[in-house]
C-alpha cells in the first residue's frame, strides 16, 4: 500500500473520540464497558481503509467490532467511511500496532480475529513478519477466548499456502478452506477494497477459517 501523508489526519481522528479510541490500554479486560454490552468482540488486524470492518458492523449489530491499523494516514480513511456510514455504535478503531495486542486486550476479550489481504512478505527471511506466522498465532491465542477463530483472506497464493501450513503446524483446526471464494457458495461475504479490485480482474480470492484448540 502506497502511503501518502495526510496532515489533517491527526486532527480528524482527534475529533472523533467516540470512534477512534485514544486510550485502548485502559479498556483491557473490560471492552464490554466501552460498548455498553456483553456482545462478542471481533477484531481486524490491519483494517486498512475500513470497508470490511464497517460493513461487518452494519451487518451484525449484535457483535462488537474493532479495526486496528498502525498508519494514521490509512485509518483516517476508515474513520471517514465509518462516519459516512452512520458510525455504527458497535464499531471502534484503534490507531496502534497490531503486534502489541496484549497491551490492549486480556485473555478472552476477543472472540474472533480477521486478517484480510495482509502484506505477504514474500522473501523467506521475512517469514516472521507474516501475520499468520506462529509468533502472531501465539499472540492472537493470548487474547482470544478458548477455541477462538481466525478468518483469513488473501489474493496471494504463496501466503495462503504458507498460512495453511503455519496454522496446521500450530495445532489449529481448519474449518473452511476456499481456493476461489467468489465461485464458492459462501454466504454474507463482506468485501474489502483490495478484494473488490483483485476479484474484478478475475483473480481468485483465497479464504480460510481456523479454530484454536484448547487441548492440542
Amino acid at each position: 500500500m502506497r502511503l501518502r501523508n495526510k496532515p489533517w489526519a491527526e486532527d480528524y481522528l482527534n475529533e472523533h473520540p467516540d470512534l477512534v479510541v485514544s486510550n485502548p490500554e485502559d479498556y483491557k479486560g473490560r471492552w464490554n464497558e466501552l460498548f455498553g454490552n456483553d456482545n462478542p468482540l471481533h477484531i481486524e488486524v490491519g483494517t486498512g481503509k475500513g470497508q470490511f470492518i464497517t460493513g461487518m458492523a452494519k451487518a451484525n449489530p449484535n457483535i462488537n467490532y474493532i479495526g486496528i491499523e498502525l498508519f494514521d494516514s490509512v485509518i483516517v480513511i476508515a474513520a471517514k467511511k465509518a462516519v459516512e456510514a452512520g458510525q455504527p455504535e458497535n464499531l471502534r478503531l484503534l490507531n496502534v500496532n497490531g503486534s502489541k495486542l496484549e497491551e490492549y486486550f486480556a485473555k478472552g476479550d476477543v472472540s474472533q480475529v480477521y486478517l484480510n489481504f495482509s502484506d505477504p512478505w514474500p522473501k523467506t527471511r521475512h517469514a516472521k513478519r507474516r501475520l499468520t506466522h506462529a509468533n502472531f498465532l501465539s499472540l492472537y491465542e493470548k487474547v482470544l477466548i478458548d477455541n477462538g477463530e481466525i478468518h483469513f483472506k488473501t489474493d496471494n497464493r504463496g501466503l495462503f499456502e504458507f498460512s495453511l501450513m503455519s496454522l496446521t503446524d500450530y495445532g489449529m483446526k481448519l474449518k473452511l478452506v476456499s481456493l476461489d471464494l467468489h465461485n464458492d457458495d459462501v454466504e454474507d461475504n463482506i468485501m474489502t477494497e483490495y478484494e473488490e479490485k483483485f476479484s474484478s480482474k478475475g483473480q481468485p480470492i483465497y479464504r480460510l477459517e481456523a479454530q484454536f484448540m484448547t487441548e492440542k
